[in-house]
């Protein structure tokens, strides 16, 4: 028989009593990233489906997406990664979809690296992405794209600084 003052059941309580959270839990990194960028193409529903359905048909696999829409909201540039075995490919898979996805210019750059800032703690802590942004600077990296989540920043860096 249960003690009345202490019975058995569920103890309901705030997360934060149970478990002291970390806010970085892990810091990882891929290496041989190929940046993709499409200038100047056409904003209009199916580009995005244009662009990645072909990439992922030909099993390249497409990292870190950026879009940045024009000012007049007419085009928009799309970067991506993929890893730096694939950008041949890539390009040539891209090159034949041209008239579909109506780009301008195609632009590439290997050699990057990805690094990833993980913690489930971000959620609740700012300043983790600030934080990160400011010790690259302080070394005098150069940030080529990011992407964040609730749990997650990833940044785009020249594979020499990895």
């Amino acid at each position: 028989m249960g003690d009345f003052l202490n019975p058995p059941g569920t103890l309901i309580c705030d997360e934060e009593e149970i478990v002291e959270q970390e806010v970085v839990t892990g810091i990882a990194y891929a290496k041989d990233e190929a940046q993709i960028s499409l200038r100047r193409v056409a904003d209009r529903p199916g580009v995005s489906a244009a662009i990645f359905g072909p990439l992922a048909e030909a099993h390249i696999n497409v990292d870190m997406i950026v879009q940045n829409i024009s000012e007049d909201g007419s085009k928009t540039d799309m970067t991506f990664t993929v890893p730096s075995t694939d950008v041949d490919k890539a390009l040539k898979v891209l090159g034949e979809a041209k008239a579909q996805i109506g780009f301008d210019v195609i632009q590439n750059e290997s050699g990057l690296v990805k690094v990833s800032v993980i913690g489930i703690g971000m959620r609740s802590h700012a300043g983790v992405a600030a934080s990160a942004f400011r010790a690259l600077a302080e070394k005098g990296i150069n940030i080529k794209a990011i992407t964040t989540s609730e749990i997650k920043i990833s940044i785009l860096i020249d594979g020499a600084y990895a």
